[in-house]
């Protein structure tokens, strides 16, 4: 709210509860002839005023323009309306790549009578050149609206999109925000910003090298673990074969640090693995007693 729509966050109480209506939100969806239209939050907010108003947000992401937007709006405002008889604030964030294509409003018109129904609207393609602007933002939504025009930017270029993921990645950091907001953030990037595996290993490889520079350890940690589980036990079994082939059975040692490798000591050994002479010298052990 603050970042898209601030006149409206001014006019709120924040220090008031404010309540999502999503059992209410259902019913009202149930009830009215919508098809496969959805409705994302209604919330029930106080104002500055003291007055109690909801405030209904709904969050378009697809990714064409809609030629029935504008009415869908309308008929779950006046639907809300009908049901609470409540005023009903109707905002939208288009993150559509047509960029002339801005809904404000739906009118009625027959007989002489008439109705003109206006919403609030924000448009992240706006947001494209003001690019170093949302980097520095200390608003997350800044980082997400720059994910979001950076993916769009770089779609069917794999080299410009990894780049433009670590360089996201490293901003991340630098905020300093809280653990559990950087895993979070994370897994939006990372949903975005698809890339092939080779390139996402090179992803890994390099949220390792920025954790250790931050001094932090939160991706890579066990939360990784969860998301690139896949991967790495794939690596782990490649090498695996490969070393039992060329060396024989593997000891102890040399199975328990295989166990414990990130990707970036898996990649290495892969590497190594081509040229080394011994099965230490795969590891740059030189002391295996």
């Amino acid at each position: 709210m603050e970042f898209y729509f601030p006149l409206v966050h001014a006019e709120i109480d924040w220090a008031k509860e404010h309540v999502f209506l999503d059992q209410e939100l259902r019913a009202i969806v149930q009830d009215a002839k919508l098809g496969k239209r959805f409705v994302d939050k209604l919330v029930r907010v106080n104002v500055l005023n003291g007055d109690e108003k909801w405030i209904y947000i709904h969050v378009e992401v697809q990714g064409t323009q809609q030629a029935g937007f504008a009415e869908r709006m309308f008929v779950y405002n006046y639907r809300i309306f009908d049901r609470y008889r409540r005023p009903v604030a109707s905002l939208a964030v288009l993150a559509d790549t047509h960029k002339q294509w801005k809904p404000t409003s739906y009118s009625l018109t027959v007989l002489g009578c008439s109705h003109t129904f206006n919403f609030l609207m924000a448009k992240l393609t706006d947001y494209e050149e003001r690019l170093d602007e949302l980097l520095e933002s200390d608003n997350v939504y800044g980082w997400i609206t720059a994910a979001h025009i950076l993916t769009k930017k770089t779609k069917k270029q794999d080299q410009e999109r990894y780049a433009a993921k670590i360089r996201l990645l490293r901003i991340l950091y630098q905020h300093q925000w809280d653990k559990q907001r950087i895993i979070d953030l994370f897994y939006i990037l990372d949903w975005l910003m698809q890339l092939p595996e080779w390139l996402n290993s090179k992803v890994w490889q390099e949220l390792e090298t920025i954790e250790e520079k931050e001094k932090m350890e939160y991706i890579t940690s066990i939360e990784r673990i969860g998301v690139a589980k896949g991967m790495v036990k794939g690596q782990y079994n490649l090498l695996k074969t490969q070393l039992e082939c060329r060396f024989g059975l593997l000891p102890e040692w040399a199975s328990a640090r295989l166990k414990c490798a990130k990707a970036k000591e898996l990649e290495a050994w892969g590497k190594a693995f081509v040229t080394a002479p011994t099965l230490e010298a795969v590891f740059n052990k030189s002391d295996v007693s």
